[in-house]
């Protein structure tokens, strides 16, 4: 089996494309993060390198974080063995970047492969691609920053029905949310993303850092009701999934007190989650279930 790798190739355009490689669905492994990190250091280093693009290989983007490390957490009890990717890598190393960084996005962009593609300056996508965050399915909140930037990208009601129901969309809807910048056929979109982020570099596109904007959050006011409408829901619908509540709160932290404010209670209480019993019950049915569907 292929290992898992991350590859950085600069064309003559000074475009630094860092590409994802672990088959199937490109898993955000530890290897994967960490050759993320050193990629993406390099590509700001370098002074060949105006602009960067992050895709995933053989025409997926990213499955999101690899749910087996959950595993050796739960089995360990050491929740440091989770990396920390939220500020580490996606705000500072991505999102901080002096270099603009444009996600192209193929396939699939579900839990933390979209959560890297939210820290991006810009997303393009390819037709009928899947964009998510099921985390909640697994005891757990996104926990790489997508609870303060999907609601600054689609909105606040969108964003918490995306998250609590584990609901995907495609990119198409997407587009119309403002989550997804334009949508270009698969064999355009390498090209379409680098000439993109070229634009941003020459101030003929914005240079966007989503945990910054406030523009679609609305007032406080009405971001109270909507986060008191979904609790409400949340009380009737999973009584008993603590998550719900815990993600919920963390998305209002950072209504109230400023998106990085909401990463850090987000990397904090995500991190309390996965060693909850609600996590490691789910996380063990997911396993059962993957093992029975391959009977």
């Amino acid at each position: 089996m292929a290992q898992p790798r991350v590859t950085i190739d600069v064309g003559n355009d000074g475009v630094a494309v860092i590409t994802i490689s672990n088959p199937p669905v490109n898993a955000l492994a530890l290897p994967i993060i960490t050759g993320l990190k050193d990629k993406f250091d390099e590509a700001a280093r370098r002074e060949d390198v105006k602009a960067i693009v992050l895709t995933g290989k053989s025409g997926r983007f990213s499955g999101g974080f690899d749910i087996n490390v959950f595993e050796k957490v739960h089995k360990t009890g050491d929740a440091s063995l989770m990396p920390d990717v939220s500020v580490d890598l996606v705000v500072n190393t991505i999102e901080d970047c002096r270099k603009p960084v444009v996600a192209a996005v193929e396939g699939l962009a579900l839990g933390g492969g979209l959560e890297l593609a939210l820290g991006c300056h810009a997303r393009i996508a390819a037709p009928k691609a899947q964009l998510g965050l099921p985390e909640l399915t697994l005891g757990v909140i996104p926990g790489f920053g997508g609870t303060q930037r999907l609601p600054r990208l689609v909105g606040l009601p969108k964003a918490v029905e995306m998250m609590l129901l584990s609901k995907s969309i495609m990119s198409e809807e997407g587009k119309k949310l403002g989550l997804i910048d334009a949508i270009v056929a698969s064999e355009e979109l390498l090209k379409v993303s680098r000439l993109w982020a070229l634009d941003i570099v020459a101030r003929r596109k914005p240079w966007v850092r989503t945990l910054h904007r406030t523009d679609k959050i609305g007032s406080l006011a009405e971001a109270r009701d909507v986060l008191k409408t979904a609790r409400q829901q949340a009380k009737k619908t999973a009584p008993n999934m603590p998550q719900h509540r815990v993600c919920l709160d963390v998305i209002e932290e950072g209504v109230i007190h400023g998106g990085y404010s909401g990463v850090l209670k987000e990397a904090k209480v995500f991190k309390d989650l996965v060693l909850s019993d609600t996590s490691k019950g789910l996380v063990h049915v997911f396993f059962a279930q993957r093992a029975t569907s391959k009977v």
